[in-house]
């Protein structure tokens, strides 16, 4: 049965001819008939033009880390826009904002701005390469660091037969449009894989600018990693002066406070952060060590942007950090998502299906089809997909909650999910497993 109904389905429709596929972003694109349009927005919902009312578990993918159309964030936007929005120079907000992030995660000394986590991860290999004059760097299978192409190999959407051999990675390129030769760049591992990275580096670290890492999968369902694995890149990159770039765009301020470097205890050299600093404005950053981050001389290092640190994106980012630092935020939400978690674990143990539920309360995923919890990308794609498609798909039909039906794709919380949301959300997918699973 089709998602869309009727006037959603018009609009749809009507976005069609005038936007390839009728989305601006691919990652919308659910098919003809069940991708939505969205009318509106409120706390832990999204409403269709047919009325129906969703429990959004994708948060815009995460970023709305507390609730749609958070007032306290609209007013200080709100103030800041009537004040004027572009000036090409400092603004009080973006001071502010940069003063929280250097307060609220440990390994974040200095800050430049960027409008998006596909800039700030582009920029934060370039700052690396200068600092190092080296070119080369090594992400992991399964991690998608943006848009820009020297990341698009080996992301979330590859697949078995496209990655090659364990022992030898090939990078499967992720895009049409992409040089072929900028793949000579970047070497793809397996993530936890202590033995490939420290062949790697030992082999290659002469070459090597950084190592670009996610803490946590966030494309490939919350995969979490094994004790020691980033404190082993953490002593590699050190022993080789190889800088270390932690991507936080998603785990940044939502998985804790100060991000993964504050859960996990391992500081990097970069971070780069978007989504939940800004609660759904279009802001990111990048942060580091000092030494690292004036590197970025100008005349030397090309870093910068008409929008970046516009006044709607920096009035965004020091309302939600400000929100943060002095609410129970993260608290909550993680309560409500330890009740998911173990709540769709008791559901699947009862019903008989396999199943891990991976990742940490405020952005976990749900593998079908197996009990043995992943630790790479490769160990994901043997999971059953399509069974959690199908459940996903008829929870959310007439409305209901709605995670991503693409299962690499983790659930997000936010702040204003209640405890009856996760109640309705437990009653709604133990029904859809039923009627998928029999």
């Amino acid at each position: 049965m089709p998602l869309s109904a009727p006037n959603t389905k018009r609009y749809y429709d009507r976005a069609s001819q005038v936007i390839p596929y009728g989305v601006s972003s691919n990652f919308r694109y659910w098919g003809p008939d069940d991708t939505l349009v969205i009318e509106r927005g409120e706390g832990t919902y999204l409403w269709d033009f047919d009325g129906n009312r969703y429990i959004d578990y994708r948060l815009g993918f995460g970023p709305v880390i507390l609730g749609h159309g958070y007032e306290e964030v609209v007013e200080q936007v709100n103030e800041a826009m009537r004040k004027g929005t572009v000036f090409a120079w400092q603004t009080e907000k973006e001071i502010e904002a940069a003063e929280r992030i250097v307060r609220m995660c440990p390994s974040v000394d200095m800050v430049r701005f960027a409008n998006s986590g596909t800039e700030a991860t582009m920029h934060a290999l370039r700052i690396a390469r200068a600092y190092t004059s080296r070119e080369k760097f090594i992400k992991f299978e399964g991690c998608y660091h943006g848009m820009h192409d020297y990341v698009l190999f080996s992301t979330a959407s590859a697949n078995l037969g496209g990655i090659g051999p364990r022992r030898s990675p090939t990078n499967m390129v992720m895009s049409a449009g992409i040089p072929r030769d900028i793949g000579q760049y970047v070497f793809n591992l397996p993530f936890n894989d202590f033995e490939m990275l420290e062949k790697t580096i030992k082999e290659h670290w002469f070459e090597l600018a950084a190592v670009l890492v996610e803490p946590m999968l966030g494309n490939a369902a919350g995969i979490m990693p094994q004790p020691g694995f980033l404190e082993r890149i953490r002593a590699l990159c050190d022993e080789h002066g190889i800088v270390m770039i932690m991507d936080e765009v998603k785990t940044g301020f939502r998985i804790a406070k100060g991000g993964a470097a504050e859960l996990f205890g391992v500081h990097g050299d970069l971070s780069t952060f978007a989504k939940s600093m800004g609660n759904g404005f279009p802001v990111a950053a990048i942060g580091g060590k000092r030494e690292i981050m004036m590197s970025i001389e100008p005349g030397r290092v090309a870093q910068g942007g008409t929008y970046v640190a516009n006044g709607v994106a920096v009035a965004a980012a020091a309302a939600t950090l400000a929100i943060l630092e002095r609410e129970p935020i993260h608290e909550t939400i993680n309560q409500r998502g330890r009740g998911l978690m173990s709540g769709i674990g008791e559901i699947l143990s009862d019903l008989g299906i396999p199943h891990c539920v991976l990742g940490v309360p405020s952005m976990f995923g749900i593998m079908l089809g197996t009990e043995e919890a992943p630790t790479d990308f490769r160990g994901y794609l043997t999971g059953d997909g399509d069974l959690y498609e199908e459940i996903v798909m008829e929870m959310a039909q007439g409305g209901g909650p709605l995670p991503d039906a693409d299962g690499r794709e983790p659930w997000f919380l936010c702040y204003t999910l209640s405890d009856a949301d996760v109640a309705d959300t437990l009653e709604r997918f133990e029904g859809a497993v039923k009627a998928v699973a029999g």
